[in-house]
């Protein structure tokens, strides 16, 4: 089944880096989660996605499949011109960002609205991190936090959480007294200096009070799960672990998105999207990041359980606009090939398949994300 009709929402991914910054990553770079240098330079050139990378994005811009032929061609169109080839080859409708990856050296999302719909993902960390030093209290701390959140900014169409990253995801209530006792502990080591948040009280504490919020103005939160950087323990980021949060009737107005389909917990992930009615699941990362029989079979196990209409495509492209394409060729691709399969299983008819890649690839987003 051929999908490059469809105009595509990415509903997960992030702004592009600074041209300057551009020099401080290799190519390989953005292959990988990894962080250290004997991965990028030599084992990232070594996985499937990488190689396969290469002949996509050779066919693209029309060059030799070798990496230095890639990077000369794209020198010579320059940043602006290498990311409208890649948003027009990956025939965009929207993107949804989540500005808060390398903050300090990110092109604003402003920028990218030459070349496609953007909104804005709005990273609760981050949000935190930033304010801590700018207030002399947790009093003065939790209004602005609060005051940034609700209402969301109008470009805001969904919060994110990395509390997976930072303490895992079995999130637990926490009262505010304690909440302000670790808000003044924190301020007391970093004084003015944006601190790493990494105080699971307290990151608890922001991922409910925003939930709330999330609920009353019935938007999303997306939080991280599966695979990630080294940063991450990939034990703790099991979605299971959010039970509490999708137990609570406080948050059901609140679209809960799993990212990443949750790899390597994807049939988990498709578990909680089957029984509870506010869980969804974006397949960003593990497409385009798998081979293509893995990125198959993370399609085939979402929608052995799940439903349709809680599945959504995204890239968690970063870094550098060949991801974009990359997404979302191999994401339109995959899926279709899916849908084949399940047409031949009798599981759908060729018009409920037709309806379904629309409903993924942005239908879905469109609704939960109110677009």
């Amino acid at each position: 089944m051929e999908l490059w009709n469809i105009s595509a929402i990415d509903q997960h991914a992030h702004n592009l880096l600074q041209p300057e910054a551009i020099t401080r990553y290799p190519y390989a770079a953005a292959f990988s989660e990894a962080h250290h240098t004997d991965i990028i330079n030599y084992h990232a050139r070594h996985t499937l996605f990488y190689r396969r990378s290469l002949r996509d994005m050779a066919d693209l811009l029309k060059c030799e499949p070798q990496e230095s032929e890639i990077l000369a061609k794209r020198d010579n169109l320059g940043l602006e011109n290498l990311t409208k080839t890649c948003f027009n080859a990956a025939n965009l409708d929207t993107i949804l960002l989540d500005d808060g990856f390398l903050p300090e050296e990110i092109l604003p999302w402003q920028w990218h609205q030459q070349f496609v719909g953007v909104k804005r993902l709005l990273r609760i960390e981050n949000l935190a991190q930033n304010l801590i030093p700018q207030v002399n209290s947790f009093a003065e701390f939790w209004e602005r936090f609060r005051a940034e959140i609700d209402p969301p900014p109008p470009e805001v169409v969904g919060f994110k959480s990395i509390a997976a990253y930072r303490t895992g995801l079995e999130i637990q209530p926490v009262n505010i007294e304690l909440a302000k006792s670790q808000f003044n502990a924190i301020k007391k080591i970093t004084g003015e200096k944006p601190p790493r948040l990494n105080n699971k009280p307290l990151i608890d504490f922001l991922v409910i009070q925003t939930l709330e919020v999330a609920a009353k103005h019935k938007i999303p939160i997306q939080f991280h799960t599966g695979i990630g950087d080294p940063d991450l323990d990939l034990r703790l980021s099991n979605p299971l672990h959010l039970r509490f949060l999708l137990e609570d009737n406080r948050f059901r107005n609140a679209p809960i998105v799993l990212l990443h389909a949750s790899y390597p917990y994807t049939r988990e992930a498709g578990y909680l999207a089957s029984v509870y009615p506010n869980v969804y699941i974006g397949f960003g990362l593990v497409i385009p990041s798998l081979s293509v029989a893995g990125m198959r079979c993370v399609v085939r196990e979402l929608m052995e359980l799940a439903p349709i209409s809680k599945l959504m495509y995204s890239s968690d492209a970063h870094l550098i606009p060949d991801l974009y394409y990359l997404g979302a060729k191999w994401g339109r691709k995959v899926l279709g090939e899916v849908l084949d399969e399940s047409v031949k299983d009798g599981d759908l008819t060729v018009k409920e398949a037709e309806e379904i890649a629309v409903d993924i690839l942005r239908r879905n987003a469109c609704n939960i994300y109110h677009l």
